[in-house]
């Protein structure tokens, strides 16, 4: 437990100094996690035997990321389209060392990593012009938007585990997570919900409108930890990987930024956020 602590405590304080500084060195710092992610995920299915693509991955994942830091759709696009026409080819040229399932596996991993992480960078780079004003000083939007995402995830996995551990007595998925329980859920959602709401005074930000993408984040944030424990049980592993001293891999912290990253980035856009 002392060792969980202390690698959080390090872990926040690193993390806050790379968001607030943005740039080269945030993009950097994703481009690294979805390039461990993506090594801890064929690490473990490899596990069942599969031989996944792991460098046309690793080119995947920086073309990618490269899109997400550009901001251009049309690129995108083709991008996605290229890895996976390509990833396919493989099991043709490679016939015999990589099967369709394999090609099917590693398209899922890359664009699962890929699509998400790109999204964690273009969120940080979104209206850099313009300012909120907090208790703190000012913020970039975007800057306030990575924190809305990461803390409102926070929010969501502490709540469910304070609240679970409590009073928690009704299994929400036992088949798949044996610890998750119904009440914790519950104080997820009312957790995040609230701590959101609670950001948007913080940054001026309509309370309405963040209140409802607390909600969004709390949904969201669980079935990325489910999508992740459903991976772990096919594979049989416990953990991704042990990079981070008690905390496990990368995939493991940020199975639920996955899934919040995207919905955060489209919550913003189609709210107008930056116009209000």
């Amino acid at each position: 437990m002392l060792t969980r602590i202390i690698t959080g405590v390090v872990g926040i304080a690193l993390m806050t100094f790379i968001i607030q500084w943005g740039g080269a060195l945030f993009a950097g710092a994703v481009l690294v996690l979805s390039l461990v992610a993506w090594f801890e995920y064929m690490q473990a299915f490899s596990h069942k035997g599969s031989n996944l693509t792991f460098f046309t991955g690793i080119v995947a994942l920086v073309l990618l990321w490269g899109c997400g830091w550009l901001g251009n759709t049309d690129e995108f696009l083709a991008v996605v389209s290229g890895i996976v026409l390509v990833i396919l080819l493989e099991t043709v040229f490679l016939h015999g060392r990589v099967t369709f399932q394999d090609a099917c596996t590693s398209i899922a991993g890359v664009l699962y990593f890929g699509i998400s992480f790109s999204y964690v960078v273009q969120l940080r780079f979104w209206e850099p012009d313009i300012m909120l004003d907090s208790p703190l000083g000012p913020f970039a939007f975007g800057c306030a938007m990575i924190w809305v995402m990461f803390i409102g995830t926070w929010a969501s996995d502490t709540f469910a585990y304070f609240v679970g551990s409590a009073c928690g007595s009704h299994r929400l998925c036992p088949s798949i997570s044996p610890n998750k329980t119904v009440e914790g859920f519950l104080g997820s959602v009312v957790g995040t919900t609230a701590a959101v709401y609670g950001l948007s005074l913080f940054f001026g930000l309509p309370g309405l409108e963040m209140a409802g993408l607390g909600l969004a984040i709390s949904l969201l944030a669980t079935l990325g930890d489910l999508v992740e424990s459903v991976a772990k049980r096919y594979t049989g592993i416990k953990d991704s990987g042990s990079i981070i001293p008690g905390h496990g891999g990368v995939w493991d912290r940020f199975d639920s930024v996955l899934f919040t990253a995207p919905l955060v980035f489209f919550f913003v856009q189609f709210a107008n956020l930056a116009l209000k």
